[in-house]
């Protein structure tokens, strides 16, 4: 993980700081709610922030305003997953998050659960699939019911569980219109926690509750009969143990500032780690300022904190001389 950012104490230490929100991937509405959130909470900081939809020429925007610094709040494909990152570095803009490597493989699913498998963590069984994969074979390893997602979006896009034999083609076909890396995943049906991360330390566990088959896209940022605890109703030492793995499974991607890590319980309680979100939402459904809320943190510190990992030096890039 990266080192710690330093402590800012007053809002002028940020200079102009862009908020980046829109884009262009699948998740482009839900970011332009997280970004006005964001926007929000830090203006009410004092903070001396703008909000830039990151079009096509998004690297011109931030180059000919002036901007100071970033807060990345584009969701999905373009934002989340190394592009943006790689091109901030270039430009000596600094931002928020993750760097380069660990926000390309924590958007990717199939890398992801390949490094935390190889580390002895624990991940639902998992196979990549497309159209000529054997549906007999994918059951038989996997078993029913199963989930089929594409491999390289989040917010739960293009994500089906498959029930019945003849509906894994049909699910397969609707994820490969997001991505052309697919997966199908065991399902586990103890439940479903996530753990936020800031700056280091894990925040409470949250167990969502989602009234239909699963939290789909509706149940995240449409429906309000999705339900979320806060706390999560595991005893001291399990919620201890889940956000322990959190950290672990964060840091193995080297993901650093903030993020969310997204777990399943089987019907015993055992965890297995399913996904990391390194840009994950912060609309008024979002769960990274639920959690922080019963830390004790409310919004317009959470953002401004966020902000402050802007200031971390990042393992591997030095930037141009």
């Amino acid at each position: 993980m990266a080192d710690r950012p330093l402590t800012i104490k007053r809002p002028e230490a940020f200079g102009r700081v862009a908020v980046l929100m829109g884009g262009l991937s699948a998740e482009r509405e839900v970011s332009l709610k997280s970004g006005a959130q964001v926007l929000d909470g830090l203006r009410g900081r004092g903070i001396d922030a703008f909000g830039v939809d990151a079009q096509a020429n998004v690297l011109e925007q931030l180059t000919d305003q002036g901007f100071d610094r970033v807060f990345n709040i584009l969701h999905g494909t373009g934002g989340e997953d190394g592009v943006l990152q790689g091109a901030l570095d270039v430009l000596g803009l600094p931002y928020t998050g993750s760097g380069v490597m660990a926000s390309s493989l924590g958007m990717d699913k199939w890398r992801t659960k390949l490094i935390w498998q190889a580390a002895g963590l624990p991940v639902p069984e998992f196979a990549p699939v497309d159209e000529q994969s054997d549906v007999d074979g994918v059951i038989a390893q996997l078993r029913l019911p199963l989930f089929v997602k594409p491999a390289n979006e989040g917010s739960s896009v293009g994500v089906t569980k498959v029930s019945r034999a003849e509906e894994l083609a049909p699910a397969i076909a609707v994820a490969l219109r997001y991505d052309p890396l697919v997966l199908a995943e065991q399902f586990i049906g103890g439940g479903e926690y996530t753990v936020a991360v800031l700056q280091g330390e894990a925040l409470p566990a949250i167990r969502i509750e989602a009234a239909g088959e699963f939290c789909d896209y509706d149940a995240k940022y449409l429906r309000d009969d999705t339900q979320y605890h806060c706390p999560c109703g595991l005893s001291v030492e399990r919620e201890a143990d889940l956000r322990r793995l959190a950290l672990q499974g964060f840091s193995l991607l080297s993901c650093s500032g903030w993020g969310r890590v997204d777990f399943l319980l089987d019907e015993t309680g055992n965890p297995y780690l399913m996904e990391v979100n390194t840009v994950p939402g912060m609309t008024d459904h979002s769960l990274v300022p639920m959690a922080a809320r019963v830390a004790g943190i409310e919004f317009g510190e959470l953002v401004w904190r966020i902000l402050e990992t802007s200031f971390e030096v990042r393992k591997g890039w030095k930037g141009f001389k």
